[in-house]
């Protein structure tokens, strides 16, 4: 696993360093220091995890086998994130779609317009202008890629904003986005597994691969979207608060609670669970980060942001409810409305959307106090906090199955490892997997309506997943005393390393 991750770190780092530098030999020997630096960090945190790991044969050798295809598909994406041109380096080639659409490009684009436009989320400014409100969204475009739609309040912009002062344009933006977010999620995958108890953290080290070598992630990492980053920051915080570091947690949690909203469930499950001191540091944080965004960008942002605010929770916001094609693909509550109007239910639009999220927000609201009043043992600590994230993306009126299903399939992985010998097999892992890892791209001309069918299985799934955490979480029984969940405490000297 050391040459894994010092590879990946690599590679994430050539992308960071190219972009920010604009020059390979900057970038190779920044790839080169950070490579090493990230595999010996890996094998001095895990050195100590003792006792059998609970894996059959095959199942390591198929965690080998991840491996192997998660280093060739970064490596191969990478190639395409530093030069667009070479488009035969996508995810998806054969979809000019998936070639061609970039999330990235609304950070971009919003970034330099915030101080410079009365309201950051005119349709306007981001589409072409001969667009027709009546058809498909017809995009404004930045070399080959469609320009998206900004649609998060102003204080995320303090990231991109700051990292648009070290990129002359969108493609070495692109390139340094695609470094930094391909280090979050592997920073959040690494630190997850490392929090876990003895053997169930090796096994979920074991199982970091699969994450990566989905096609959800790739094709994730490849579009810019910050949805991975986010959850990965998001479980990074977790264990911070876990492990005391209520500052770095909280700032952290202030941060992604501000830019995207929904991590607001884990601040609700922190303050359930009287743990005072992180949740005065998220509000401490967080009238810091939004009054250095007023400094940045001034109150009209905001102001604008707050007329949108309706828009955004209805889903009048998102241009992607006009094309049938990406409603067929949305895994959102409240997106199943658009779904049901797919196969001629009518009477059904925005208003009953923002009902049916509305009400399910109170249901998250409830499963995530059900969380927080029940101790969980140890191990199952992340899973609920992974559970909580689900839940709370799911509300989103837009969750596209390009990164829907990310947190469901990291869910997955820490099942297996901390439950390997109560509930899976290797045959049932990996067919959850490939159910979780459906893809039909926006521009394949399959019906809508089978389209909307076939994604309601990995939906289904998401959902299920996120309960049976839920179910696990109230039947487990919480450890008699506080043990730090790093594998080396519990090492023994009759120990035999794993």
């Amino acid at each position: 696993m050391r040459l894994f991750v010092a590879g990946l770190v690599a590679l994430f780092a050539f992308a960071a360093a190219a972009g920010a530098s604009g020059s390979l030999v900057i970038a190779a020997i920044a790839a080169l220091a950070a490579g090493s630096a990230g595999g010996a960090i890996v094998t001095r945190s895990f050195k100590d995890i003792y006792g059998p790991l609970s894996f059959s044969r095959s199942t390591v050798i198929a965690c080998a086998v991840a491996a192997a295809l998660a280093t060739l598909l970064l490596a191969r994406l990478t190639v395409y994130i530093a030069d667009p041109s070479r488009t035969s380096y996508s995810v998806v080639p054969v979809s000019q779609w998936e070639v061609r659409h970039s999330c990235a490009t609304a950070y971009y684009m919003a970034s330099d317009l915030v101080r410079r436009v009365p309201n950051l989320y005119d349709l306007g400014l981001y589409a072409a202008p001969d667009d027709d409100p009546r058809l498909p969204r017809k995009p404004r475009t930045i070399g080959i890629f469609r320009v998206d739609q900004y649609e998060y309040p102003p204080p995320f912009l303090l990231v991109p904003r700051a990292l648009l002062m070290l990129a002359p344009d969108f493609v070495h933006f692109r390139m340094i986005w695609y470094g930094l977010n391909g280090l979050v999620v592997l920073a959040g995958l690494l630190v997850v597994a490392w929090h876990l108890r003895a053997a169930a953290a090796g096994r979920a080290l074991l199982l970091v691969p699969f994450v990566l070598m989905s096609i959800i992630t790739l094709n994730t990492l490849q579009k810019g979207n910050v949805q991975l980053a986010v959850i990965a920051a998001g479980m990074i915080a977790m264990v911070l608060v876990e492990r005391k570091q209520h500052a770095a947690g909280g700032a952290l949690l202030a941060y992604l609670t501000l830019s995207k909203l929904y991590p607001g469930l884990l601040v609700l499950y922190l303050l359930a669970r009287k743990e005072w001191r992180a949740v005065a540091w998220v509000g401490a944080c967080a009238l810091l980060l939004f009054a250095a965004t007023i400094l940045d960008v001034g109150w009209q942002p905001f102001v604008a942001f707050r007329h949108q605010l309706s828009g955004l929770l209805s889903g009048e916001a998102f241009p992607a409810f006009r094309n049938p094609a990406a409603v067929a693909i949305n895994h959102s509550i409240p997106g199943l409305v658009f779904k049901l109007k797919l196969f001629g239910v009518t009477g059904l639009g925005f208003g009953a959307s923002q009902l049916v999220g509305t009400v399910y927000m109170l249901v998250a609201v409830a499963l995530t106090l059900v969380l927080a009043r029940r101790p969980a043992r140890d191990e199952v600590a992340p899973l609920v906090w992974m559970a909580i994230l689900i839940f709370a993306t799911l509300r989103s009126p837009f969750l596209p199955q390009s990164y829907a299903p990310f947190p469901a399939i990291w869910l997955l992985t820490l099942l297996f490892a901390v439950t390997p010998t109560r509930h899976w097999t290797l045959s049932a892992f990996i067919a959850l997997y490939l159910v979780l890892n459906i893809f039909i791209t926006n521009d394949s001309g399959i019906d809508p309506r089978i389209t909307a069918i076939v994604a309601t299985i990995p939906q289904a799934l998401i959902v299920a997943l996120a309960l049976f955490v839920l179910r696990l979480s109230l039947r487990s029984t919480p450890t008699s005393q506080t043990v730090p969940a790093y594998a080396g405490t519990h090492a023994s000297a009759s120990s035999t390393p794993a």
